[in-house]
């Protein structure tokens, strides 16, 4: 998952790029970008780290232009590092840069055919570049010394038709304008505003809206699927249908944990999307066990307390914040690795005893993924005094891989696969288990947005909208990213393995 943005103004747009990016750094915190334009040249800064740590004021002057995007870094592919960190740029046509969001499930053939038919140099093992350099190598056929809109579209026509998976993407052309596009099942989101300044109008592209109202943007409209738009430098606004055959199927994990809860996506809030998931969650609660002996519903910060708040008011009993969250620590589910992540749930959250001695605590988070945090969450609770402990996931068991940009790689890592509720349970130390049934999240989403469908649930249900995923696929994909691949990859990356490796001893 990450976040993207893209901003034509008539001043400069640098702090407001970054700015947007602050906003959005909930969606990525391994790496950010910005790229902007003044007179036909591209300025950019990116690496490793937060936003606030990688952009100083030095490189924040040095990012002129009144157009440029920007990117936060959540890795899925490949591995982490500066050479990773987005915008990707490439000479050829005009300079163009990309921004991208979610995951191509053909990737691989994608590489190849770009090497050896477009005759393209793909310097990454990044999906992102390679969307990049896809959209180049269309846009370049149009043979055009200035390109036109239609060109533009012509070439993301030519994306749509070669590329395959989820991608939300937002791009600069140098010199001309910004464009953006949305895959046509339309799984990750994108979204579109203007402002009205006395020198002309601008416009904002965003993963999500509130990167739109910080900076005072008014919300347009999410981008359709299969939908592109192009911006050029003088605030001129087009937009193209780009598929032939389109239909919005958000992922509905975007409603469970990724969005910010003050987001509007497809038409839906966030926020009470998540309001209608507490409030199912006690629904069943009751339905299980109607004489419950719950003294206290506490959130597990921050994605659930919105679902906690109104499970409660459901339930009757007390709402009452148990952990305090150190917010310097990153969020867990996106570290890069198990032990990361094992490690810093005990440093992200501190129990108040107080609110665990002696009682019945119902813990409730957004989703049980690999199940360690839960496992360290429930032992704390004991540890802090509480008589039983039990937990309520906001979404329905995670069994399945994910493959549209969320690092949900191998079936065996996740704790649900091949297991039952109270299977689940034991091995995270709950005296009591209870996850949301899938209808009740579908229903908690598609009463903000009716005209929705479906959803993109594979994680839940192990379906597949694009319809080219299989078992081969699902292999690979668990080999290429599971922890233990990751960590292989990192013991490989270190100065003192390389130096191994390069030593040209020839010996064994």
């Amino acid at each position: 998952m990450c976040g993207v943005v893209g901003i034509v103004g008539k001043s400069d747009v640098n702090l407001r790029l970054y700015d947007a990016l602050t906003m959005l750094q909930h969606r990525g915190q391994d790496a950010a970008g910005i790229m902007t334009c003044k007179d036909g040249r591209i300025h950019q800064r990116k690496d490793v780290g937060l936003v606030r740590d990688v952009f100083h004021t030095r490189h924040m002057e040095r990012l002129e232009g009144n157009i440029g995007i920007g990117h936060v870094r959540y890795p899925t592919a490949g591995s982490s590092g500066p050479a990773l960190s987005q915008p990707f740029y490439v000479n050829s046509p005009y300079g163009i840069c990309l921004a991208h969001n979610g995951n191509l499930t053909n990737a691989d053939a994608l590489m190849k055919h770009l090497f050896l038919s477009d005759l393209r140099h793909v310097n990454t093992d990044s999906d992102s570049e390679v969307l990049l350099n896809i959209f180049a190598h269309e846009l370049q056929l149009q043979g055009k010394v200035k390109p036109e809109p239609n060109d533009v579209f012509s070439a993301i026509k030519r994306v749509h038709r070669r590329c395959q998976g989820a991608y939300a993407a937002v791009g600069m052309i140098a010199n001309y304008g910004i464009f953006a596009f949305r895959d046509p099942h339309g799984i990750r989101p994108l979204i579109y505003g203007s402002k009205e300044t006395p020198e002309g109008k601008e416009y904002i592209v965003a993963s999500e809206s509130v990167a739109l109202d910080v900076l005072g943007f008014k919300i347009e409209r999410d981008i359709a699927p299969g939908e592109g738009i192009y911006i050029d430098v003088d605030g001129n606004f087009h937009s193209a249908r780009c598929a032939d055959h389109t239909e919005l199927v958000p992922c509905i994990f975007e409603q469970v944990y990724f969005a910010r809860p003050d987001s509007i996506i497809d038409d839906i809030s966030v926020y009470k999307c998540r309001l209608r998931q507490g409030e199912k969650l006690a629904e069943k609660v009751l339905k299980l066990r109607p004489d419950h002996d719950i003294d206290v519903v506490i959130p597990v910060p921050d994605t659930s307390r919105v679902c906690a708040q109104a499970m409660a008011e459901v339930l009757g009993v007390k709402f009452r914040e148990g952990f305090m969250k150190n917010r310097y620590i990153g969020r867990t589910f996106i570290m890069p690795g198990q032990t990361q992540r094992k490690k810093s749930v005990r440093q992200k959250l501190n129990p108040i005893g107080l609110e665990f001695q002696g009682k019945n605590v119902m813990l409730v988070d957004d989703s049980i993924v690999r199940g360690t945090t839960s496992q360290e969450i429930v032992q704390m609770a004991r540890d802090a005094g509480a008589s039983r402990v039990y937990m309520a996931s906001a979404a329905p068991p995670v069994r399945y891989p994910n493959v549209y940009g969320i690092d949900m790689p191998s079936a065996k890592e996740l704790v649900a696969h091949g297991r039952t509720v109270e299977e689940v349970a034991a091995l995270i130390g709950a005296d009591w288990l209870v996850y949301q049934d899938l209808g009740d999240l579908i229903f908690a989403a598609k009463e903000g947005n009716s005209r929705i469908e479906r959803f993109d649930c594979a994680v839940f249900n192990g379906e597949y909208i694009t319809g080219d995923v299989d078992e081969d696929y699902l292999h690979n994909l668990a080999n290429e990213r599971s922890d233990s691949a990751k960590m292989a990859r990192e013991i490989n990356s270190r100065p003192e393995v390389v130096g191994l490796h390069n030593s040209g001893s020839g010996g064994h």
